[in-house]
């Protein structure tokens, strides 16, 4: 069984800093494409950062200088470092993975579907005041 439980979330001033966790179990994850996504009413879902198995990374434009991804350990383990937060960065957070190499998809942007990405957790809020 695969699982996903993100931490991490929860409610700070604008200019604040969060450390969002994800830990994945139940899949051989490395060598795997990671990402964060996030969720807001009326936006849908976008995409906010990627790590490939090169520990290549991709950011949105909104969060760039902002946030970094990592890995961490065990393998699964999935960060998300976020610095100078805006009341635009409220949303549900999303970790998920992808089940197969699939290197041309691991990437933040319009043209991505995102359909790689097979296995989602739950979500941690994020909210952010001004």
């Amino acid at each position: 069984q695969v699982q996903f439980v993100e931490s991490g979330g929860g409610a700070v001033q604008a200019g604040g800093s969060l450390e969002l966790s994800c830990l994945a179990s139940g899949y051989t994850f490395r060598g795997r494409c990671m990402g964060w996504f996030r969720q807001t009413p009326g936006k849908g879902r976008e995409g906010v950062a990627t790590i490939d198995s090169d520990e290549n990374l991709s950011y949105a434009d909104s969060v760039k200088g902002r946030f970094t991804v990592s890995r961490g350990s065990p393998p699964g383990t999935l960060y998300l470092h976020m610095t100078n937060l805006k009341p635009e960065d409220t949303s549900v957070y999303y970790c998920a993975a992808q089940t197969a190499k699939r290197p041309g998809d691991c990437f933040v942007g319009p043209t991505n579907d995102y359909a790689a990405f097979r296995f989602w957790g739950q979500g941690t809020q994020v909210t952010v005041s001004s």
